[in-house]
């Protein structure tokens, strides 16, 4: 089973101050670096990552390390055209499921990856869920990916093709509290 992770880090960050995606934790490592490594050593075969606001300097923080950059060239009208532009690029592989993750989930680990790739397949829809509460990662097959690209909008993402499909919580509170961070 081919699970490609899926990083979306296009957003100017607004309450943040900057771009996610040029953010580094209080030790110096980048938030960008540490999602990609996350996403590889929790099971992904290999990560695409969306960029858009600042996509160049994004870009030059992800240098030495084997990626796949796209630039959600509307990144600005919300989340789900960074999911919608990385779902695209996807189309064009041989991936059977995305594993779609946020750049701004510092307690997220590989091993909540890893509890998300598991047996998963083209018809796979499952999201991390902390305390029974969804959240994100979330594990799109391939079957669904035409199905949340049509409704994305905005920045609700996948969640009304999630709202409208049933799909699996797999269980992550022992692993991570799953919160993202918005503000510095």
């Amino acid at each position: 089973m081919s699970v490609t992770g899926l990083l979306l880090a296009a957003g100017a960050g607004s309450r943040m101050g900057l771009p996610k995606a040029l953010k580094h934790d209080h030790n110096g490592a980048s938030w960008l670096r540490r999602s990609v490594g996350v996403l590889l050593g929790g099971g992904c075969s290999e990560v695409y990552v969306v960029l858009g606001a600042e996509a160049e300097r994004a870009a030059a923080l992800l240098d030495g390390i084997d990626v796949r950059i796209v630039v959600a060239r509307d990144w600005a009208t919300g989340m789900s055209a960074s999911l919608v532009a990385g779902l695209r690029a996807l189309a064009a592989t041989e991936a059977e499921a995305a594993l779609v993750m946020l750049v701004d989930l510092p307690d997220v680990t590989e091993a909540v990856v890893s509890r998300l790739v598991v047996g998963v397949d083209p018809s796979s829809l499952q999201r991390a869920a902390y305390g029974g509460i969804p959240g994100h990662p979330a594990l799109i097959g391939r079957e669904h990916w035409a199905g949340v690209g049509a409704i994305a909008s905005g920045d609700k993402g996948a969640q009304p093709y999630f709202l409208s499909h049933p799909h699996h919580l797999v269980e992550c509170a022992d692993l991570a509290s799953g919160q993202d961070v918005d503000s510095p």
